[in-house]
């Protein structure tokens, strides 16, 4: 059995989860979080068709610190034992290669998030957040682009650091000043 289906909301892993799979998107969407102690909610990341998510296990983490959950209807994961990509990168050069590109290109992106909760105003924040949009789904925008995503505002406001109420206050703002 190479995939699994999952409904809206199922949760593919949580807290007390053992550490023994890396997940790929086949189709849907998937949110990564974790909690804080107040019981909070914090994005670590939203997924879509081709992302790999769990690889911390590949690094050799033991406690499971985040919960992983179906976002859409018919999400399809296919699930990998350590020990199959621990064979797959081993035998295959390439394949190893384009893991570790993307375990460094989502380190990378959670360096730049945290440098903008640290560093930058809300209204940076979801600026770049709308740039970095624009850069995934528009190889070379020069003018009007139009950005299909999936996120809501709240989705965005926990993965910018502020609240809903902020995001559409800015999104508003942006509108009238022909941002958007």
């Amino acid at each position: 059995k190479h995939f699994i289906n999952h409904k809206k909301n199922d949760i593919i892993y949580n807290q007390s989860s053992p550490i023994n799979k890396v997940y790929l998107v086949s189709k849907g969407k998937v949110k990564v979080v974790y909690y804080t102690e107040e019981g909070n909610e914090i994005i670590k990341a939203i997924l879509t068709k081709g992302e790999l998510f769990g690889e911390k296990a590949l690094l050799g983490d033991q406690a499971q610190n985040e919960q992983a959950i179906a976002l859409t209807d018919n999400t399809q994961l296919c699930p990998l034992s350590l020990d199959k990509m621990y064979e797959l990168m081993r035998d295959n050069g390439r394949f190893s290669l384009e893991i570790s590109k993307i375990i460094s290109f989502r380190l990378k992106k959670t360096e730049r998030r945290l440098e903008r909760l640290l560093f930058k105003d809300a209204k940076t924040r979801l600026l770049e957040f709308i740039q970095d949009l624009v850069e995934e789904q528009a190889a070379s925008a020069k003018d009007a682009v139009e950005i299909n995503h999936f996120y809501t505002q709240n989705d965005i406001a926990n993965l910018i650091g502020t609240s809903r109420e902020t995001v559409t206050k800015l999104l508003n703002q942006f509108k009238q000043e022909g941002i958007l």
